[in-house]
């Protein structure tokens, strides 16, 4: 009897693995090509080869399949490590070939308009790394260009993706914090207060096209627009803080990109906020954090506790003992709507961000619908950096950010 259970519950399983098998061969498979592998193209990577064992079953698979970085030799080894099937030196090898259906930007930020132009050219589906490109009539350019019926245009603003993000979304979009009326978020590194540390090529406006605008700023337009609605007008301020210190060579070098920048802003229903980015802040890591206040609520973030949204419920009752009100700590741990691995109750961490970005842009392709953040998106975040570039340069002025520039 055991033996008759046993061999009805494995034909049960062959059957099973073979009604995979067939279904994953029938499945469309997605061909990456990879340009650049600094620390962003090693985290996309990761999060493409991860996509099976945190989504589970598919209706698509996925794979790098050519990376292009600076030098053949560079490229022959990445290719080996992780096991892409083609390596480059020169982008357009994976541009023009037809076996490649995505191109994913993740090189320096000069780097992107001539890339955009003849990936979009080419058909290619793209994902793109912020910023878009280094200023508005770039990006508007690459907006306006012709494009294949049914091609995703995508920008990884990854932070849109937390479990907190979302579950802050879903409270604003519910309406229960009412009519925002100001917002303040904040992006803070540790990297620039070392100065016996060479700079970086996101310090060198030669590569970056800005300073910390443009690499930490990208991230806080984007979450609080997102989350608030778009800024009309804004006030900018850099700080360069070390003008001397040490090149990418080790020699000494003439800061010529901003260290910190801080804006106030107004959105499109009259919100009133800061924002405020830097990599001189001593005791910082990766703080990314917001606060948002509306009539009936208000939202705290931070970064730090990826783990946890603070909701405070203005409409909950009051009493001098016995009240309800209070910020009320929410957990979003790994609480995505798709994610099968691991546990939801397992605690969020900074790839899952990439991760769930990845997934949601792949999806689009796979299914031919447009994806957000799309790159109009990141040419309206481009609009807001060039706006506040241009205050700084006339002492602070508050001026309108113009989408048509």
């Amino acid at each position: 009897m055991y033996n008759k259970m046993y061999m009805c519950v494995k034909h049960t399983e062959l059957l099973t693995e073979r009604n995979e098998i067939m279904s994953d061969k029938q499945k469309k498979e997605w061909n990456i090509g990879l340009l650049g592998f600094g620390s962003m193209g090693r985290t996309h990577t990761w999060a493409v080869q991860n996509l099976p064992f945190f989504y589970g079953t598919l209706p698509f698979s996925a794979r790098i399949r050519g990376v292009c970085t600076t030098s053949l030799e560079k490229s022959e080894r990445v290719a080996a490590d992780f096991g892409f099937l083609v390596a480059t030196d020169n982008e357009d090898d994976l541009i023009n070939d037809p076996s490649i259906d995505v191109i994913d930007i993740c090189t320096p930020n000069v780097c992107h308009f001539e890339t955009l132009k003849k990936a979009v050219a080419a058909g290619k589906h793209v994902l793109c790394e912020k910023p878009l490109c280094i200023s508005q009539k770039q990006a508007a350019e690459i907006v306006a260009l012709p494009r294949c019926k049914g091609q995703v245009l995508g920008m990884v603003f990854n932070n849109r993706w937390l479990s907190p993000v979302l579950r802050a979304k879903q409270l604003v979009d519910e309406g229960r914090l009412g009519k925002i009326l100001s917002f303040h978020a904040s992006y803070l590194h540790n990297s620039a207060t070392d100065l016996r540390r060479p700079a970086g090529w996101k310090q060198d406006k030669s590569i970056c096209g800005g300073g910390v605008l443009f690499d930490l700023g990208s991230h806080v337009i984007d979450l609080i627009s997102h989350l608030c609605g778009h800024i009309t007008h804004v006030s900018g301020m850099s700080q360069i803080a070390y003008p001397d210190r040490l090149g990418r060579d080790g020699a000494p070098w003439k800061t010529n990109a901003d260290e910190s920048f801080y804006m106030m802003a107004i959105n499109e229903d009259g919100a009133k906020g800061t924002l405020s980015v830097g990599k001189l802040q001593v005791g910082t890591n990766d703080d990314l954090s917001f606060e948002i206040y509306g009539e009936r609520g208000a939202l705290r973030f931070s970064l730090m506790e990826p783990n946890w949204l603070y909701f405070y419920d203005g409409t909950a009752p009051d009493a001098p003992q016995g009240g309800e009100r209070g910020f009320c700590r929410i957990e979003c741990v790994g609480r995505y709507p798709d994610l099968t691995f691991p546990s939801p109750k397992a605690p969020a961490g900074w790839l899952y961000g990439h991760l769930a970005s990845m997934h949601a842009f792949l999806s689009a392709v796979n299914c031919g619908k447009p994806f957000l953040p799309s790159i109009e998106d990141g040419a309206y975040v481009q609009a807001v950096m060039d706006a506040a570039y241009r205050s700084d340069a006339e002492h602070g002025l508050m001026l309108e950010v113009d989408p048509c520039l």
